[in-house]
This record gives structure tokens, C-alpha cells and sequence, in this order.
């Protein structure tokens, strides 16, 4: 009988294998995702992303996910690539590691976040990228002194990018985790709202973000 463990395990024995050519190692497995195994892995000494497709996921989003991360080359927006394959007819992508929680795990969101955030995402939308997944929070990385959009299988360039609407949205805007600790912090007033509400139907518009950061910064 096949099981899930058996699977992973046979993952790793392969990764090892073939990625060991390029003297990438897998350290342990982190997490079953839609469409791959994402694994924990070493590169030169540092720590790495090691995401492998699923054998039961016919989707082929990794591709996709690299050409992105090249294009994001040297942004700063998201961990840098390092690798994109195939082994056994399944895609392998390996990226740089980022320490850091999830922006929902953070309890204690600081405003030095809130604009960085603001920041690559905007930064996001004049490269002409959409992430695609911005309003949940869990693609958003906040680290010691920086924060990092993670995770672009579902990204496009063909959309119109609304990467900093959707993450002001969210911060500001939605009922969420996130968004009540943002208000409790930080005594979010619905003024402060309907006035963010007009910044991003302006920024819609206008494609300029000033009035977003500037009503970011009398937090």
C-alpha cells in the first residue's frame, strides 16, 4: 500500500540524488502543498526552498513560478532563484530561504512593516506582475529587518497587477487577523478607512501611491 509517507520519503531519496549533482542536499520536509512537496534544503552553506511536484498534481505551476522569480531577480521582493528542473517528469524549483513568520503569525506588526509592504508591492505592480494572492497574508514573509512576498505559482503578467490595492485591503480594509491587529495597535478609525479607500481608488486611477504611504505614515 502506497502512503503519503512512503511517497515523501521516496521524494527526498530522488532529490538527493539528482540535486546532489549540484551539491543541493534536502534537510527534512516541510509541507504537502496543492501541487508540490516543499522541503527544506542546503545550498553553499545556506539554507533553501526546495519545492518538487507532486505526483498526483497534473498542474504545472513551477515553470511559471521561476520565470517570475528571474524577472524578480535582484529586487528584493521575494527569495532569490537558484534552480528550475525537471526530474522524473516533475518540476523542481530551488530558491533562496527567508527567515521569517507569516504575516499572520506576527502579533506585534510594527508601522516600519506596514511600509514595506506598501513598498514591494508597489514595486510588484511597475514591473507589470500580479501576485495573485496578496489579500490572505500568507504569502507576505516578515523578517528580523525586512518583509518578502513569497510563493508566485499563481502569479501573471497578463492580469493588471493589484498587488498594493489587495494589500492595503487587507490591512486596512478587511475583517481579518491581521486587519484587527493593525486597528487595535494602531486605533484605526473608519476616517482613517473611507481616507484609505479614497488613496487607492486615486492610486487606481492615477497609478501614483503617494497619498497611500503618506496616510501609512500618520500611524
Amino acid at each position: 500500500m502506497v502512503t503519503i509517507e512512503g511517497v515523501i520519503n521516496k521524494s527526498i531519496e530522488v532529490l538527493n540524488k539528482e540535486l546532489g549533482k549540484y551539491r543541493i542536499k534536502v534537510k527534512k520536509f516541510l509541507a504537502k502543498g496543492t501541487t508540490s512537496f516543499v522541503f527544506l534544503g542546503e545550498f553553499g552553506g545556506s539554507d533553501v526552498i526546495i519545492k518538487y511536484q507532486r505526483p498526483d498534481s497534473p498542474r504545472r505551476n513551477l515553470e511559471k513560478e521561476a520565470k517570475i522569480l528571474e524577472i524578480l531577480k535582484g529586487s528584493g521582493i521575494t527569495g532569490e532563484l537558484i534552480l528550475y528542473g525537471k526530474i522524473d517528469d516533475r518540476e523542481v524549483l530551488v530558491r533562496e530561504y527567508l527567515n521569517g513568520l507569516h504575516l499572520m503569525e506576527v502579533e506585534n506588526i510594527e508601522r516600519h512593516h506596514l511600509f514595506r509592504i506598501a513598498e514591494k508591492t508597489y514595486k510588484l505592480d511597475t514591473l507589470g506582475i500580479d501576485h495573485g494572492q496578496i489579500q490572505g497574508g500568507k504569502h507576505i514573509l516578515v523578517g528580523k529587518d525586512d518583509i518578502w512576498l513569497i510563493d508566485f505559482e499563481k502569479a501573471s503578467m497578463n492580469r493588471k497587477p493589484r498587488n498594493l490595492t489587495s494589500a492595503m485591503s487587507m490591512l486596512f480594509l478587511g475583517n481579518n487577523i491581521v486587519s484587527r491587529r493593525i486597528s487595535e495597535k494602531f486605533n484605526i478609525t473608519e476616517s482613517f478607512r473611507e481616507e484609505m479607500r479614497k488613496a487607492l481608488k486615486y492610486y487606481k486611477r492615477n497609478g501614483d501611491p503617494r497619498e497611500v504611504f503618506e496616510l501609512i505614515a500618520t500611524l
